[in-house]
């Protein structure tokens, strides 16, 4: 059964890339677009599924590439971290793509074949054991990210578009720079071999190099605003994906570095402390000052980056196995919410807190969603949230950063204020009539040169706010005055563009009830950080 894992491994690259070239060389609405990508994406889910059952237990599977000697050949290894976040981000895969068949978007241009790329990339970042080949499947990743973020560009604002390009850009041009002086110094690239050069200081510098660059692909402060410029103009599906996708991959490799290289080395993890610290609270707090939906959602999931740095910077059996629970919630989590928020923005036309409301009323299933979400990303029990952030908690504390505890707390009551901004506004909303009575208040002053402190006769605001109720349609998104509150028929999201978040929603309620579950296998991973001797023997043989 290890021989045929440890075989499967370059298919998890090879499989994808082929079959999304192929293609692009299908026609646009061929029905065979969606079927192979579809079909595609669910194998390598299988298969994620079945290296991530072979791995519990501590093994660890490689392969080598061809007949080079190993630590001359291209390496991909599988432990049980690598194969728990590949599974974590195929599933996500698979339900931001049937929500792109279901919302229309996979017929755009090239769209399925973009994405069985960029996965393909992703299992080959998250396998590699070599550092030069990290960066070569980034850019595999970066390559169809670019298109699908063009093709499916809101608004076709190509403005925050060449902001993700660049950005990324400049990120991966860091971190080829840092691997170039790694194998200067070192005479090698395999990260086996690296194992504990850390020591030195001049490569830890050049490690450093890195590590910045990679916090700059996962918007850790102060280089974070470009990620909720740029996801904020993506289609909400792409938004999904790659919040389950770039940023993670990006704090997975953070968490391989540090473990390998540096082996949890404390100066080191007490940099990464502070800058995770400052990321959850700044993420936080930006989304609060948010009116639309989206750019709120990836403030929070700023936030959760910082959360789940504060794992690996901790550095303790309990801190890895908390920060890799928070981070297999947090992708589905997000990945729910912001299908749930594309959901909304599809049907309605509008994602703003003020252009849509009253959807707790219409809407059920959507506000099941929101609600499950909204609680999960808050750390309430009986979601994931909890049991990953309780974790994590008790882990700073027990590592004797009890302000760090202290400040996970206070940023989760942060979280849940913003979530009940959403749920005010959105979910409970004010009807037509509250809305038309606001624009006649600031008509009649207006028309009368009032300022806004100035009180108006509210017998002419309540005339005329009457008039528009009767002689308008209410905004879109807007209950109108005659909407009965318990017809379901006004529900307008369909179900097949509410469903695949709603099944995310689900895994999060059985992730919390099954805490145990989660914690073991991010137990399971942490054990292999800690102690990387059997990934150093499978990759260099010895």
């Amino acid at each position: 059964m290890i021989d045929m894992v440890e075989l499967l491994l370059p298919l998890f690259v090879g499989a994808p890339l082929l079959l999304g070239g192929v293609l692009f060389v299908v026609p646009r609405n061929h029905p065979l677009q969606p079927i192979v990508g579809m079909g595609s994406l669910l194998a390598v889910l299988a298969g994620a599924i079945t290296v991530l059952m072979v791995t519990s237990g501590g093994t660890v599977v490689a392969h080598q590439i061809a007949l080079w000697p190993e630590g001359i050949a291209i390496a991909f290894v599988a432990d049980t971290f690598a194969a728990l976040i590949l599974t974590a981000a195929s599933l996500l895969a698979v339900i931001s793509f049937w929500y792109m068949i279901a919302s229309g978007e996979s017929r755009s241009p090239s769209i399925p074949g973009l994405v069985l790329i960029l996965i393909g990339g992703v299992a080959g970042a998250l396998l590699t054991a070599d550092l030069f080949n990290l960066f070569v499947f980034i850019e595999v990743m970066l390559l169809p990210s670019y298109g699908l973020l063009i093709f499916l560009s809101r608004r076709g604002d190509m403005a925050a578009s060449r902001l993700y390009v660049v950005v990324n850009l400049l990120a991966s041009t860091l971190f080829l720079a840092g691997v170039a002086l790694i194998y200067a110094l070192q005479g090698t690239v395999n990260l086996a071999a690296l194992a504990g050069a850390g020591d030195d200081p001049a490569t830890a510098i050049a490690t450093a190099v890195m590590l910045a660059a990679l916090g700059v692909k996962a918007a850790v402060f102060p280089v974070h605003g470009w990620l909720t410029r740029a996801y904020a103009s993506a289609s909400p599906a792409v938004a999904a994906l790659f919040s389950g996708l770039h940023t993670k991959v990006a704090v997975y490799v953070v968490y391989r570095i540090s473990a390998v290289i540096f082996e949890g080395e404390s100066t080191w993890m007490a940099a990464i402390l502070v800058l995770a610290s400052v990321t959850l609270v700044v993420g936080a707090f930006a989304a609060l000052g948010e009116l639309d939906i989206r750019p709120l959602l990836l403030f929070q999931m700023v936030s959760g980056i910082g959360f789940i740095l504060v794992g690996v910077a901790l550095f303790t059996p309990l801190g890895l196995s908390a920060g890799i629970a928070y981070m297999v919630h947090h992708m589905v989590v997000m990945g729910s919410l912001l299908l749930a928020a594309s959901a909304i923005e599809h049907t309605y036309g509008s994602g703003r807190l003020d252009k849509v409301s009253g959807l707790r009323i219409r809407e059920h299933l959507v506000t099941g969603v929101f609600v499950i979400g909204a609680l999960s990303l808050a750390g309430l029990p009986p979601f994931s949230g909890f049991v990953a952030k309780y974790v994590l908690v008790l882990a700073s504390a027990d590592a004797g950063e009890v302000v760090v505890a202290g400040l996970l707390v206070v940023v989760s009551l942060f979280v849940l204020m913003s979530m009940m901004k959403i749920w005010a506004e959105m979910f409970n909303g004010k009807r037509q009539a509250d809305v038309e009575t606001l624009a006649a208040r600031e008509r009649i002053r207006t028309r009368k040169g009032l300022y806004d402190t100035d009180p108006v006769d509210e017998d002419e605001v309540a005339e005329e706010a009457a008039h528009a109720v009767e002689h308008t349609e209410p905004p879109r998104g807007i209950l109108g005055a005659d909407d009965d509150p318990h017809d379901h028929r006004g529900t307008r999201v369909r179900t097949s563009l509410i469903l695949p978040a709603l099944i995310l929603a689900g895994i999060s309620v059985a992730l919390g009830l099954g805490g145990e579950f989660l914690l073991y296998w991010a137990e399971q991973a942490s054990t292999g950080l800690l102690d990387t001797s059997d990934y150093v023997r499978a990759v260099l043989g010895r």
